[in-house]
């Protein structure tokens, strides 16, 4: 008689082929979908070039043929959904003339549509297409792309750090140069201020800002939704704790949030501060990093890096606080609201 434990091994092989095929058959059907629906783009395109229509006359024949396509195939065919495939043909388009394929049969027209989409990706579905094709800015929407495929963002996600102005709060702690890196390679983390967002916005924790709360309370929000804090913090972020202790002859002190960035190879530490920042607040957080360094830290490790994130900066008290070459202790505020894309634009200018 077999063990219980060959029964249980043979349960999560099985278990194991039957997820993988799910997930390769949902990534096929996300693909068919993709290079469908830039055919159908492709197609409604050329046709407009050759008629030269009128824009009047080409909305009625987008209209015709979306009643038509919708009693064929059932709804997803609207004149909206018809106009964003001709829009993701028109910007995904690779600029290369590549030979015809719409006469060929439906594998070699799956096959060849891929190399047809300029930097198609198999981990993004037609939904990602949809939020990507909202953003006007080719340069910005090429980092949201890029950051969606690297960091395997459901369409939520890339939603949300869209609205949240990932690309501008990240391009306000670089200079040209590094803004123009964001945009050809997405967020690459080599050095503490790659990682480092300006504001952070924690529109997640619902806390108002008309209402009292305490130090405390923001960091019990923050642990409630720590999933989300993760997402906000960005890449290679690993959470370590939350108030840890250590003590000086008899006297305790206590770390906020503790995390650990695994491509900076270095302890991030927070210090939650619900008002305006002051120099105390950059001697206490000094303190701290000189503790981890010299305490915590191996010597394989890189230096601390401190974080005061607080509802009001101090740009002045900081550059007279620090010493100049100052690569370790930086001040964030932190936003309970999804910040202005324009004002944020504005600040880049």
């Amino acid at each position: 008689m077999r063990s219980a434990l060959t029964d249980k091994r043979l349960f999560i092989s099985i278990k194991s082929i039957i997820e993988q095929s799910r997930e390769n058959i949902v990534r096929n059907i996300n693909a068919a979908m993709v290079f469908t629906y830039f055919e159908i783009g492709r197609i409604i395109t050329e046709n407009e070039q050759k008629g030269k229509e009128r824009a009047e006359y080409a909305k009625e024949v987008l209209k015709n043929l979306s009643e038509s396509l919708i009693k064929e195939f059932g709804k997803g065919y609207s004149v909206d959904n018809l106009e964003l495939m001709r829009l993701f043909y028109q910007q995904y388009r690779k600029s290369e003339t590549l030979s015809r394929i719409s006469e060929k049969g439906a594998n070699s027209l799956i096959s060849e549509t891929a190399s047809r989409i300029s930097d198609y990706s198999s981990q993004l579905g037609w939904s990602h297409y949809v939020q990507l094709l909202k953003i006007k800015d080719i340069e910005e929407r090429k980092f949201y792309q890029i950051e969606a495929i690297q960091n395997n963002w459901t369409v939520r996600e890339l939603r949300r750090q869209y609205q949240s102005s990932l690309y501008e709060r990240l391009a306000l702690s670089r200079d040209k140069n590094g803004v123009m890196q964001l945009t050809k390679k997405g967020q690459i983390i080599e050095k503490a201020t790659d990682a480092i967002k300006n504001p952070y916005v924690l529109e997640f924790l619902e806390l108002q800002e008309d209402h009292r709360y305490s130090e405390n309370d923001l960091e019990t929000a923050i642990i409630d939704k720590l999933e989300h804090f993760m997402l906000e913090l960005g890449k290679g972020f690993l959470f370590e704790g939350r108030q840890r202790r250590f003590s000086f002859e008899g006297q305790d002190f206590y770390v906020d949030l503790v995390f650990y960035n695994r491509l900076l190879r270095s302890f991030v530490i927070f210090d939650l501060k619900i008002g305006a920042l002051t120099h105390q607040d950059i001697g206490q957080m000094q303190m701290y990093v000189n503790y981890y360094d010299r305490m915590i830290k191996t010597p394989d490790e890189n230096p601390t890096i401190g974080i005061i994130l607080c509802k009001e900066d101090n740009k002045t008290v900081v550059e007279f606080t620090l010493p100049q070459d100052n690569k370790q202790i930086y001040s964030r505020e932190y936003k309970l609201y999804l910040p202005s894309k324009a004002e944020l634009k504005k600040q880049l200018e």
